[in-house]
């Protein structure tokens, strides 16, 4: 299972995962493509004019990897593609490290060719995203990664940790290989969180956890995405639930998930059955928002997500202003600047659900929800 860590917001305090950490937005941007390029811009492109992509496949030059470190003694050998940086516990060939970073390279691609309008963008001291590799489960534990998981993201120091049994690694002798069919769901669900760092603050865990396992469901085959078979990554999707024990009728009030906070997930997350209908549901509104609702195109949700952006812009351009400095648990600010109007929190993404109700009560959302996915053939 993989699983990653949670935020701390000052001065409100809010927990996600296990570990409380503090989020501070980053600056920095990367080469994106032309439609990437004017998201970042004021005139962000408009909903209607944002288009599902049929398939999203990782350049080969995305894939050449330097070796910037190798220092034997240490243990540490360092590695990166175009946009990522791994630091791993033990020497990888270069076919092997082309392999792992295909996945990362691929998830960022899909991502940011989503028309959820997210920019990804690394850590700005560093101009890469960051991964740390470890040779064993114990050592990746002890370097901070989430005991009883398989990967995880920290917002704290925005970098991605994953033992080498997570990544399909076995040794051979003294060489590393990756293990044939090896299954790249977890990753690329991880890796999603990695990408929508800016937006985790400003939102609740359904979208979080909803966002990640619609990616991991989209077909994927050597570093391609098949997006426009999103409907057979659903129902997919449902049969590996239903044979793990997790069903359709078991879902709660869609409602009562959107409007969950934090705290009340996680306590229901120490269960695992619990845990389990949380993601499923999570998946099925997020998928439903973006295919089922109104005028199937996501409307709703792409405007949703815009808000969020917006609020992060604000908070974004607030942290530049030099008389903000930036704390141990947070930041401090001079009294006659003023603060963003947008909460920094799960809040702010809970308040502008009337997006995505637009008028519905809970009972018809419900019945909405039901609707839509008859129009595919799937009750719930």
């Amino acid at each position: 299972m993989f699983g990653y860590t949670g935020f701390m917001f000052f001065p409100a305090f809010s927990r996600l995962g296990v570990v409380a950490l503090t989020f501070m937005v980053a600056a920095g941007a990367m080469p994106v493509s032309a439609q990437q390029a004017v998201l970042q811009n004021p005139s962000r492109v408009p909903v209607e004019r944002r288009v599902w992509p049929a398939s999203v496949e990782v350049p080969m030059n995305s894939l050449d990897i330097t070796a910037v470190q190798e220092k034997t003694a240490q243990r540490s050998y360092v590695y990166r593609s175009k946009a990522f940086e791994f630091v791993s516990g033990d020497k990888l060939a270069g076919s092997v490290m082309r392999e792992i970073a295909r996945t990362f390279e691929a998830t960022r691609l899909l991502v940011q060719a989503l028309p959820w309008g997210v920019e990804p963008r690394p850590p700005a001291d560093l101009g890469f995203f960051r991964a740390k590799l470890y040779v064993t489960h114990d050592d990746y534990i002890a370097d901070g990664g989430m005991e009883n998981s398989g990967g995880c993201y920290s917002s704290k120091d925005r970098i991605f940790r994953i033992p080498f049994p997570s990544l399909g690694l076995q040794q051979r002798a003294s060489t590393w290989y990756r293990t044939a069919g090896f299954k790249e769901t977890a990753l690329v669900h991880e890796v999603t969180h990695q990408m929508m760092h800016e937006f985790l603050p400003f939102i609740p865990s359904w979208v979080i956890e909803g966002t990640a396992e619609y990616t991991e469901t989209l077909p994927c085959s050597a570093g391609k995405f098949s997006a426009a078979y999103h409907e057979h990554g659903l129902r997919s999707y449902m049969k590996r639930w239903r044979d793990r024990g997790v069903f359709s009728s078991q879902l709660s009030a869609a409602g009562r998930l959107m409007t969950m906070k934090r705290s009340d997930w996680n306590t229901m997350a120490e269960s695992s059955q619990k845990q389990a209908l949380l993601y499923y549901q999570s998946f099925m509104l997020v998928y439903y928002f973006c295919h089922l609702d109104g005028d199937g195109k996501g409307t709703r949700f792409l405007k949703y997500l815009d808000a969020v952006a917006k609020a992060r812009d604000e908070w974004d351009l607030f942290f530049k202003n030099p008389a903000v400095q930036k704390t141990a648990d947070g930041f401090r600010y001079p009294r006659s600047l003023k603060r963003p109007d947008a909460k920094r929190s799960e809040e702010f993404g809970i308040e502008k659900l009337d997006i995505l109700l637009d008028g519905r009560s809970p009972s018809e959302m419900n019945a909405a929800l039901k609707a839509g996915f008859r129009k595919i053939n799937i009750n719930l």
